[in-house]
């Protein structure tokens, strides 16, 4: 997105690619590229082709005819996916190889722009000619630290104030994820544009993941609260998600609790139960998810938690097996679970 920021349209050079695995990141850098260049459909400067679709003669001629109303055209070659790993082919052998004849020597007053949704196919001589002579922008899928660097920056340019905590609740909410910080982004924005982000702002301004939902319905098991329970549990159905789903939500919830609380048990700090999970588990685990862990876990035993995750595996299994109608195993295991804790 930075490389992106720094594109203008007369300084393009011959051949500029942007793909991208990260469909969010991908879609949002479309954006700011078309952006950046002045794209406009009605501008005749432009050559526009969605090669989902194209005639790829037009387009061969397109490449090589001279400019009417400028001195240099910009050709764009969107949803160009015969370049990716994807098996979606549009052109045909001997187009490919006219493309490729292009590329090798390429008009002087053409400015090309390639659109490859997925990961560009490297084993392909095509994209190897394009890797050695282009300018390339990959929209990759993000580590959880460049996520929280980029949208640190992106929120201090737009003069959104937020502390760390309320941030790291904030990259939480979004699982890390560029689309949903984007999106969650614009909620906050809209919702209050100027002075310091707290946690109920975010509570209010972006919308209830299925997640969050799960979790108010294990806080309202948990509390005794069987009516609300019942009431969020009938707008999910009504809202079409599926028990299975909720059981696996659930699961991967209290499985959390257990092993945190199994960890601290062992004597270990809220350091070391990060570095332990993330050792066992084979992936960096946040830290506030263990904070938010630790704080939501303190007032369940043991014996509880493992109760619970056994009710919720035998609940799954028997609506899986179909030994029962699903919606009826689901309420009877939330029964079960807030009969344990009381």
């Amino acid at each position: 997105m930075e490389e992106i920021q720094k594109i203008k349209k007369e300084k393009l050079g011959l051949l500029t690619v942007l793909s991208g695995e990260d469909t969010g990141q991908y879609q949002t850098a479309k954006e700011a590229l078309l952006h950046q260049i002045g794209f406009h459909s009605a501008d005749l400067s432009f050559a526009y082709f969605d090669m989902s679709e194209a005639d790829y003669n037009q387009v061969a001629l397109d490449l090589v005819s001279l400019p009417f109303f400028s001195d240099e055209k910009l050709v764009i070659l969107d949803y160009f996916s015969d370049l990716s790993t994807d098996k979606k082919r549009y052109l045909s052998d001997d187009e490919l190889k006219q493309f490729e004849d292009y590329l090798a020597n390429p008009c002087e007053t053409t400015r090309l722009i390639v659109f490859v949704p997925g990961k560009l196919d490297s084993k392909r001589r095509l994209v190897k000619i394009l890797k050695r002579d282009a300018l390339n922008l990959e929209a990759h899928s993000l580590k959880e630290v460049e996520v929280r660097s980029y949208f640190k920056k992106v929120m201090g340019q737009e003069g959104l104030q937020i502390s760390d905590p309320v941030y790291e609740q904030l990259l939480v909410k979004s699982s890390f994820d560029f689309s949903e910080m984007t999106k969650n982004l614009a909620f906050l924005k809209a919702y209050k544009s100027d002075g310091m982000i707290t946690s109920q702002d975010i509570d209010v301004a972006i919308p209830k993941t299925l997640q969050d939902n799960v979790f108010d319905l294990s806080k309202f098991i948990l509390n005794g609260q069987i009516d609300a329970a019942r009431n969020l549990v009938r707008d999910l159905r009504l809202q079409g998600e599926d028990e299975i789903k909720l059981i696996a939500i659930l699961l991967t919830q209290f499985r959390m609790f257990l092993q945190v609380t199994i960890l601290q048990q062992q004597g270990r700090s809220e350091s070391q139960i990060v570095a332990d999970l993330s050792e066992y588990l084979g992936r960096k685990i946040n830290p506030y998810q263990v904070k938010f862990a630790l704080r939501d876990s303190r007032k369940l035993s043991l014996s509880f938690l493992k109760k619970t995750l056994v009710s919720l595996i035998e609940t799954d299994y028997q609506i899986k097996t179909g030994q029962l109608e699903k919606d009826y195993l689901f309420d009877l295991s939330l029964l079960k679970i807030a009969s344990e804790k009381n």
